[in-house]
């Protein structure tokens, strides 16, 4: 367990914090209509507890946004500053106690298409080394979970790459060997579309699950020591990763469907099996994944994007102006953090509190929960928890204890795979 920061610094981090939530303490007496509109007073033990813990988030789209807004340039993104257009810049991921993130190093599935997806996302990889060389003092790139504690220790944020979508190895396994060689520690075996070898819930399957190919490709993800991450994939292609994997599997970026019937979260059925596996669901924060009265608007946009792809082809601007008139006509409801820590509920009672993570997805969604706007928010969930009679140790596991658990028992398999003739 990390070390709390100098008493000076933890001092200025509470009042800052108590100043800048003090003010939803003072409710109505007769209290908010819904629960879930509930304000939230972040306690000077909250935080304590939060700092101790820290937190290592499973899915993080910067990476993405600095290629598109600043044509990969921190130099005209300087995220040492405020950048209050996104969800992350380093004054608010020190606020909210973030010690270790996963970078996604995310491209358009569409990029397959044009056959440039494995050189995209080896500039989306160098992205995350630029950052890691451009701001020293905060951010090292780690590459396994000794490095994740021992950075932490230093005070800099332990930066991982996670590859968002299998596309990114283009039907190579020495791709996806060179992607570990260039840091990359989880992949996720699908985007929005399926492959040969892998269906995503988001498309037409074509494989039913995992091809024997695909197999193939989680049998050397485990023996490289790279996590299998299957957010974004079909139930049946969950279901073949936990059959084949001898690894603990992640979703980077998932929630509890029995919570929100949306086919981006995760079934109780596959839920039920994490305990065997060893695996964590890090929940996402976006308000379309995880408020019920939500999920049918973005569920139907699932369909249309099979509509748009058909009509467009690798046309993403086409695709965006589509999704943006949808979304104009179809408005996500917020939500809150009670909802994401409704998820957490859940998944804790069918899977267990050693099967729960984090993962926002900020600055990859376009929706988040109130109070929980940003990546300086993480403490108020952390109350919250408390507030629900979650217990520090159960809260550290949460925060980071989880993910970190699943790294190294990925490391070990590896090691013994790689002594097998």
């Amino acid at each position: 367990m990390a070390a709390l920061p100098s008493l000076r610094k933890f001092l200025s981090i509470c009042a800052g914090w108590l100043a800048l939530f003090g003010s939803l303490g003072c409710a109505l007496a007769e209290g908010p209509a819904d629960a879930h509109d509930a304000p939230v007073t972040v306690t000077p033990r909250a935080l304590e507890i939060h700092h101790r813990s820290f937190v290592f988030d499973g899915h993080n789209d910067l990476p993405w946004q600095v290629r598109t807004l600043a044509s990969r340039s921190f130099d005209r993104l300087d995220i040492s500053m405020p950048q209050p257009e996104l969800h992350t810049d380093i004054p608010r991921l020190r606020t909210g106690g973030v010690g270790a993130q996963f970078w996604s190093v995310y491209v358009p599935a569409s990029t397959a298409e044009s056959g440039i997806a494995h050189q995209t996302t080896l500039e989306q990889i160098e992205i995350v080394h630029a950052m890691v060389e451009q701001y020293p003092e905060t951010f090292e790139l780690a590459l396994t979970s000794e490095d994740v504690q021992r950075i932490r220790q230093a005070g800099k944020i332990a930066s991982l790459i996670g590859v968002e979508g299998g596309h990114s190895i283009e039907n190579s396994l020495e791709k996806l060997r060179r992607l570990y060689r260039l840091g990359a520690r989880y992949m996720t075996l699908t985007h929005s579309v399926s492959l040969d070898w892998a269906d995503s819930c988001s498309d037409e399957p074509r494989c039913g699950g995992l091809s024997d190919f695909g197999r193939e490709v989680v049998r050397e993800m485990n023996r490289l020591g790279m996590l299998v991450d299957i957010s974004h994939v079909s139930p049946d292609t969950m279901q073949a990763a936990l059959d084949t994997s001898v690894a603990p599997v992640i979703f980077s970026h998932s929630s509890a469907r029995a919570v929100a019937d949306h086919p981006r979260n995760v079934p109780d059925e596959i839920l039920k099996q994490l305990p065997e596996n060893g695996g964590v669901v890090m929940i996402n924060f976006y308000s379309g994944f995880i408020v019920p009265e939500s999920v049918e608007s973005t569920r139907n946009l699932f369909e249309q994007m099979r509509a748009w792809r058909e009509k467009y082809g690798d046309d993403e601007e086409a695709i965006r102006r589509e999704q943006a008139a949808y979304r104009a006509r179809h408005p996500v409801l917020p939500g809150s953090v009670h909802h994401v820590a409704d998820h957490i509920d859940h998944v804790v009672q069918v899977a267990g509190i050693d099967h729960v993570g984090l993962g926002s997805d900020f600055d990859g969604i376009g929706m988040v929960p109130k109070q929980l706007e940003d990546v300086s928010k993480y403490p108020v969930l952390t109350q919250v928890l408390l507030d629900r009679g979650y217990s520090e140790e159960d809260i550290h596991k949460i925060l980071s204890g989880n993910i970190l658990r699943v790294l190294e028992r990925a490391e070990q398999v590896s090691r013994t795979l790689q002594q097998q003739p």
